[in-house]
């Protein structure tokens, strides 16, 4: 058998639409967990050579061990090849010490990975300072996959062609446009504006241009929503018609899409990077596709 999907439990029903998009077998990676806190992992190769070991690294302290220990297992049950496929990816936005004695997460766990595993697979991870992911995670085939394409093919159903797409901030601009461009929406980017040293606020040039239409907020990461929240206020302000949100990962909590919902988005969407309530939208095809082209699957 030349490869197959290993997946930990919470992450099985996105396991199994990938290894069905792959054509090769699901397998379960087990953890049992004693009373001291550490973790027994058990991951059996099932004889596959190649080893696409799946699971997303939200909340990731405990995952990042498991993931260490699974690895090893597959190895020594002979998998030659493991490749990580972790839809979010988390530590990556510390790439600097911005305080004197910060540890770089980024240098630390980019190093880790390339260390376990012979290639990596996320989805808009979260870079600033670099380009590339294999600057981050460097000696492995490091593939960072857009989900524009996943996101443009739930969002085209049933949209309505009035809907002005806006990204939260300026940061937010080129992954906007990557969806805006495809579906031919008008489309516009929230600035935020400092008033003296502490004072900042939200504007969004164009904003009259909402007026009696229905605007999709698009952005990578939905955490706390807070952004989302100030950026609904203004658009309710200007007459904005129905407000819903679309992003790549959603790791907001029960309480903070309850907030959302009280500033006026009345849905929001994500794909199944990581699992959540609102991760509806499958990036099955889109990492499928990667892991072909990159021949992990011979």
């Amino acid at each position: 058998m030349s490869a197959a999907v290993f997946a930990f439990a919470g992450q099985m029903a996105q396991a199994g639409r990938l290894a069905q998009r792959c054509g090769v077998p699901l397998h379960p990676v087990t953890v049992r967990r004693f009373p001291d806190g550490e973790s027994l992992v058990t991951a059996q190769a099932h004889g596959a050579r190649t080893a696409l070991l799946l699971r997303s690294l939200d909340d990731p302290n405990a995952k990042l061990v498991e993931l260490l220990l699974a690895s090893a297992a597959l190895r020594d049950g002979g998998a030659s090849r493991v490749i990580l496929i972790a839809p979010y990816l988390a530590y990556m936005r510390q790439d600097i010490a911005f305080h004197p004695g910060e540890a770089i997460s980024q240098r630390v766990i980019g190093q880790l990975l390339a260390q376990w595993f012979d290639g990596v697979v996320t989805v808009d991870p979260h870079l600033h300072r670099i380009e590339r992911l294999d600057q981050a995670i460097p000696g492995i085939p490091a593939l960072a996959l857009s989900a524009a394409p996943a996101l443009i093919a739930a969002i085209r159903r049933g949209l309505d062609p009035r809907t002005v797409l806006v990204g939260p901030d300026s940061e937010s601009r080129p992954w906007a446009q990557s969806i805006a461009v495809p579906l031919g929406l008008d489309m516009l980017v929230g600035e935020k504006v400092r008033h003296g040293d502490r004072a900042v606020t939200l504007e969004i040039p164009g904003i009259e241009q909402v007026a009696g239409r229905p605007v999709l907020l698009v952005d990578d990461l939905i955490s706390s929503g807070t952004t989302l929240v100030a950026c609904a206020a203004l658009l309710q302000a200007a007459g904005a018609g129905k407000i819903e949100a679309v992003a790549t990962h959603v790791l907001a909590s029960p309480d903070d899409m309850a907030q959302m919902a009280a500033a006026g988005i009345t849905r929001i969407r994500a794909t199944d990077a990581a699992a959540h309530p609102a991760a509806t939208i499958p990036l099955a095809g889109v990492l499928a596709d990667a892991i072909r082209a990159a021949d992990w699957l011979d």
